[in-house]
């Protein structure tokens, strides 16, 4: 028994061949893979691998780049894991951005204005598609008037990562002259389909109607006084200057072939104008 103890008190990590330093290092984490990275040159070498990163990175991350007209210049895995941390990616054609989570690797998704079901956004009587700068898509979308203010998005269940909790966020910011959204509230939803399903079928009104969005919320913040009881969202603003408001979550398996669908719209018909859709952000949270 003592020597048995004696062995596993001087056993020297870095004695061992750098693949199988590797190959502990890899069943950790990207913040884990870091900090044992500072031990030693040995441990470094190891912890900096092309075996370590690529078990953090999603094994369809180059699949899911292919589809990208930028070509990735990292030299190495850990260099792509970092990059796609810090520098979300345009895909399909620049109407959706793929990043990781840095702490984790799970994948993030932004869908942007354009390739969002918008009620008259191809009407510009209604909607102007207008360039902003500082924002990952090329357009977003400016409200110029509406009676009836309807945003809806989907995204299938098999982009998402497995045994992840994921939240969609709308994504946007007022004009200098927007009225009409601290007033008037708008329910949100979050909800798992069949995949290719109909937005028609049920109607936007039947599923309002039949009771299945269960948040309400403000886009702006109301000037009217709100009864603090009531069950209501709020929108929080980033530090770059856009507004996110939760619109739901949904727990992914893994399993699915479903589709989330992703809801904002207004419960009654009221004038609206001034509001700027960046898009919907998917991206994971801590389960708790």
């Amino acid at each position: 028994m003592n020597r048995r103890r004696n062995m596993t008190q001087h056993l020297d990590l870095q004695a061992l061949p750098e693949g199988c330093i590797a190959n502990v290092i890899s069943l950790t984490s990207p913040p884990d893979a870091c900090r044992l990275s500072v031990l030693s040159r040995v441990i470094r070498l190891a912890a900096e691998s092309d075996a370590v990163w690529d078990k953090f990175l999603p094994p369809e991350t180059h699949e899911i780049l292919s589809h990208s007209a930028t070509a990735s210049a990292a030299k190495s895995k850990k260099e792509l894991y970092m990059s796609l941390s810090h520098m979300p990616v345009l895909i399909d054609d620049g109407t959706m951005s793929f990043s990781l989570e840095k702490w984790t690797g799970k994948k993030c998704y932004m869908i942007a204005a354009k390739r969002l079901r918008i009620a008259w956004g191809d009407t510009p009587l209604y909607w102007q598609w207008i360039t902003l700068p500082n924002t990952r898509f090329e357009e977003v979308a400016e409200l110029q008037w509406v009676g009836w203010f309807e945003i809806r998005g989907r995204i299938a269940t098999r982009m998402l990562s497995p045994s992840t909790l994921y939240k969609a966020y709308l994504v946007y910011k007022f004009n200098a002259h927007s009225y009409g959204f601290d007033y008037s509230p708008v329910v949100v939803a979050v909800s798992a389909r069949a995949y290719g399903f109909d937005y028609e079928c049920p109607s936007l009104r039947e599923i309002v109607d039949g009771g299945d969005l269960k948040h309400t919320a403000f886009l702006a913040h109301p000037e009217r006084e709100i009864n603090e009881a009531d069950d209501l969202q709020f929108p929080k603003e980033m530090a770059d200057g856009w507004l996110e408001m939760k619109l739901g979550e949904f727990f992914c398996e893994g399993e699915e072939d479903e589709e989330l669908e992703m809801i904002c719209c207004e419960i009654d018909i009221s004038s609206k104008s001034g509001i700027i859709v960046h898009g919907i952000e998917i991206r994971p949270c801590d389960r708790n």
